[in-house]
């Protein structure tokens, strides 16, 4: 298996004006940790929403280049989603899983990905052109290549190990990180809600 911070590193060695939409837990541990930017959204305590969080993004903004990094346990909780983005394709979203086949923040139980079930061939069914497994460093280079190219929908399920590097910790507030994500991405100061309720 990979390893995990390695292979977000890869990805996001070359994003540019890319943003980054992370996965609670390990997914935002690793942006943190090798790409830190204003233009990441750090997602804590919504499990499940993240995918849908860079579809609605990636809707919105058509001009940028939406990634989406979660982990495998996020990502079942909210497969529903894939239904939803692989009905409307919008080009400039990538999603990428990383697959330990663990729930690592409840306590490390195996999830369903350790049980056999395929969310490379889910993503498929629901419509995406460019979907695939990656499980070596050559699959890796070979994904890494053609990432930051905006010509479909693509979702990268990548199997890694399930050791946990330490913990970087980007700021928790989420008023602080919402306003500083909007700002990077040019939004007006007037559209900013800058209160705590």
């Amino acid at each position: 298996m990979l390893e995990r911070r390695a292979v977000v590193a890869k990805l996001l060695e070359h994003r540019g004006n890319a943003v980054v939409i992370s996965g609670l837990g390990s997914p935002t541990y690793d942006v943190a940790a090798v790409s830190p930017s204003e233009r990441n959204y750090y997602l804590w305590g919504a499990m499940g929403g993240a995918a849908m969080m860079g579809f609605g993004l990636a809707l919105a903004r058509a001009d940028l280049h939406v990634i989406v990094i979660t982990g495998d346990g996020e990502a079942l909780m909210g497969m529903g989603s894939l239904a939803t983005i692989g009905a409307n394709q919008p080009r400039n979203l990538s999603i990428v899983v990383l697959d330990n086949e663990h729930y690592g923040e409840t306590g490390m139980q195996q999830s369903h990905l350790g049980m056999g079930v395929d969310l490379c061939a889910v993503a498929v069914a629901c419509g995406f052109t460019q979907a695939c497994a990656v499980t070596t460093e050559a699959e890796l280079q070979t994904a890494v290549s053609t990432f930051h190219k905006t010509a479909a929908t693509k979702f990268l399920q990548v199997k890694v190990s399930p050791e946990s590097p330490p913990r970087v910790m980007p700021t928790r507030d989420a008023v602080e990180n919402k306003i500083t994500f909007r700002q990077a991405l040019g939004a007006e100061q007037s559209d900013l809600i800058t209160d705590k309720e």
